[in-house]
């Protein structure tokens, strides 16, 4: 047997892989992920390395391969968890094992690591005192000011010696080795967050009796030996953050560490708060817009055990903690939990894998479960906790729906309805807050001809570009590559000169309210206000401390913020993602519109919704306005069971893409028919496809995928091997990438 092995786990060695043969009396010992010391280079240096994949034939020459020298015993590491943890991912959603190393391992570069340095009076103070005599009498100006100041506090920082005092290190050296100074040295970490020193202690929650039984229902069964998972449901506002923090403290208590996942960035501004003044520095955050340094110091207290909780989106959910209790993913049903590159995982899966390996506690946390989460409860597989009612009495708000086709009749052509319009000019008065809500960023949508009705289409992507207006102009902006161009006077179809701007973006819905409402101070969250690293916590900051009467935003403004003076939420165009080409697309929208009502009335106040659509007595529009997810559930399952859809059966989509159309054609109807083929025989299984991908080219690159659903995963596992194997071994499939995307 042979063994590929790393000795460099920093990013960009990854795929610098040593091939080293497996003794026979080691054969047993050495697995995917396990620590081995090897000799390496030509002095044959022993070295620890980690052990990424295994093989039953040689990569070279066998007499050039050497030895593993031997196993290093003890615990499993956070690092070989990793290792395991990235097979996993390769094995179960398809991607090379480098990619899988990338997506698990915690640093993309080798980071500098930052000491604090203190000088320490070393000696008593009779000795001190002679000592600094004896500088003064031989006028060692340097030492003497040096030592002064250390004698007169006990200690000094190095850099302030340095800067103020500005005394050489070779003094200091020469004071340390005459034993009248200590120089200690401490590592500072890099942690991403900011003292909380501008706002008071939170004050301490107590739990209700709903709260309660959640969190002793998780805790007891750890406790036991038996940690489970759980699906919490809990509608908007039911204080589902508070049994986080307690079943947190409990696992701190017993020496475990818990992970706290959030669906996107913008929660961390107030979820980290929260936990924040629960565990003190004890407390770790991870994003993708951290500097390298403090991705790296986070990953290095964790491996130290110096932290209990970690919150963070997806990512975090690989931070190597020595001993995890607990795992949270709070709004588990967004779809930011499912990457969209090689491997495509999804949190929740590769959450239940770690936890099973480290016999951990799941939860999963949301007002909207996804069916996928629900289904399972209802089946069994997870246990459903429930927090009916919001956590201080709170009643939930007022839902109404304005038909904006009877706004057209009207001769309303604004954004807003009249009903809408009305409420907003209300809050104003009262001095109270609106959140509007609209998924789409950008000023008017996509850009298009009046005349042929043709968009006018990035010329990488085959979507429609979307109009941006700021301080220099206008322009279009393709929003999947990137590619920017000034706005056509003509149709590039047609010729026609009758072309703008159609369906409304965050945008141009902050320059109708700012019109409309001349008097209100206006706020903006998008992917394009918050492009800074902290553009997120800036936004939501003002508009907590009433800096704001109404803030604007896509889907970023409606998950899991609490501000208590809001008491109108108004959902612009429910429509939006209703009618996408895709059959998650009622679930997706009912979830955005229940988080959306869930923004109004959690403080003092009653709060009020205005959902405005053109297709009111969609089921979807219904549900939602009544806050009824059993209801939604019930009608969206039968659909899902009716069409073999997720849950009630398994997916896998093969994404197949190459910049030369007719080969990807070529390959894509024998990857088709292979997959067919090897499917005969077999029940309640079937293959759609190959076709055009929704999306059919971006960046350059030509798409078209083919289904596969079956009652069994094992099944789609299979074809995704089959798959690989034509891959590797048909030269015709070189310039074919393929991604594997698996339910979710």
């Amino acid at each position: 047997m042979y063994a590929d092995i790393i000795l460099d786990i920093s990013h960009e060695k990854l795929d610098k892989t040593f091939q080293y043969e497996i003794p026979e009396e080691l054969e047993g010992q050495v697995a995917v992920g396990t620590m081995v010391m090897v000799p390496f280079g030509r002095g044959n240096r022993e070295q620890a390395g980690y052990v990424v994949a295994l093989s039953g034939e040689p990569a070279l020459a066998k007499e050039k391969i050497k030895p593993v020298s031997s196993v290093v015993n003890g615990r499993v590491g956070p690092v070989s968890r990793m290792i395991e943890l990235a097979a996993w991912l390769r094995e179960n959603y398809g991607s090379t094992m480098v990619q899988a190393l990338k997506t698990v391992m915690p640093v993309k570069a080798k980071i500098t690591r930052r000491f604090k340095r203190t000088l320490v009076l070393a000696c008593d103070e009779t000795t001190a005192q002679a000592a600094l005599a004896e500088f003064k009498k031989k006028h060692a100006v340097a030492r003497e000011r040096l030592f002064a100041a250390v004698i007169s506090s006990g200690r000094l920082d190095y850099d302030l010696a340095r800067t103020r005092l500005n005394i050489q290190p070779a003094t200091m050296r020469e004071l340390e080795q005459m034993g009248l100074i200590d120089i200690e040295e401490k590592e500072v970490y890099r942690t991403g967050l900011e003292p909380d020193t501008d706002t008071l202690p939170a004050p301490q929650l107590t739990m209700n009796a709903d709260q309660k039984r959640c969190v002793d229902a998780v805790v007891s069964d750890f406790d036991a030996g038996h940690p489970g998972t759980y699906l919490l449901y809990g509608v908007t506002g039911s204080g589902k953050t508070l049994c986080y923090l307690e079943m947190a403290s409990h696992m701190a208590s017993a020496g475990c560490q818990s992970i706290v996942l959030i669906p996107e960035i913008a929660l961390t501004f107030q979820t980290v708060r929260r936990f924040q003044d629960r565990f003190g520095s004890r407390v770790a955050i991870l994003h993708s817009r951290m500097s390298q340094g403090e991705r790296y110091d986070t990953y290095l207290r964790a491996m130290k055990g110096e932290v209990d909780v970690v919150v963070g989106p997806r990512s975090a959910l690989f931070v190597p903690l020595p001993k995890v209790g607990l795992i949270v993913i709070d709004e588990e049903q967004e779809e930011s939990y499912a990457s969209e590159q090689s491997p495509r995982y999804h949190a929740r899966e590769a959450a239940q894998h770690i936890a099973d390996e480290m016999h951990a506690s799941l939860v999963l946390g949301s007002a909207t479960p996804s069916l996928t989460s629900f289904y399972r409860a209802q089946t069994g597989k997870y246990r459903l906790l429930t927090l009916p009612n919001r956590a201080t009495a709170q009643t939930l708000p007022a839902v109404r729906v304005a038909d904006m086709r009877e706004e057209l009749k009207k001769g309303n052509r604004t954004p807003f309805s009249l009903d809408l319009a009305g409420r907003i000019q209300e809050r104003l008065e009262k001095h109270e807050q609106t959140m509007l809500f609209l998924n789409r960023r950008g000023y008017l949508g996509h850009f298009a001809c009046y005349s042929c009705g043709k968009p006018v289409k990035c010329p990488h992507c085959d979507v429609a570009m979307t109009l941006h207006v700021g301080p220099s102009g206008k322009w279009l902006s393709c929003h999947y590559c990137g590619y920017t161009a000034p706005v056509p006077k003509v149709c590039p179809v047609c010729g026609s000169v009758h072309v703008g701007g159609m369906r409304a973006g965050t945008e141009n819905i902050e320059a109708q309210v700012k019109r409309l409402f001349p008097q209100a101070h206006v706020l903006r969250m998008d992917a394009d206000t918050t492009a800074g690293k902290d553009g997120h916590e800036k936004i939501l900051s003002a508009f907590a401390n009433h800096e704001a009467d109404i803030l604007v935003g896509t889907q970023m403004i409606v998950k899991g913020h609490d501000f208590p003076d809001v008491t109108l939420v108004g959902i612009v165009n429910a429509d939006l993602s209703l009618f996408a080409p895709d059959y998650k697309a009622p679930e997706r929208t009912f979830d955005l519109l229940v988080q959306a009502a869930g923004r109004a009335g959690r403080g003092k106040r009653p709060g009020e919704v205005v959902i405005q659509t053109y297709s009111p007595d969609n089921y979807t529009i219904e549900t939602a306005a009544r806050q009824d997810y059993l209801a939604f559930y019930e009608h969206e399952i039968a659909y899902r069971r009716l069409l073999g859809y997720p849950p009630v059966k398994h997916m896998l989509t093969i994404l197949l893409s190459a910049a030369d159309e007719q080969r990807l054609s070529a390959c894509a109807e024998m990857t088709g028919s292979a997959i067919r083929e090897a499917l005969k025989g077999k029940t309640d299984t079937d293959c759609t496809g190959p076709a055009r991908d929704v999306i059919a080219r971006i960046k350059d690159s030509w798409r078209q995928v083919i289904c596969v659903r079956s009652a069994s995963r094992s099944d789609l596992v299979a074809v995704k091997d089959l798959v690989d194997a034509r891959l590797v071994s048909d030269p015709k499939f070189a310039k074919i990438f393929v991604q594997y995307q698996f339910d979710d």
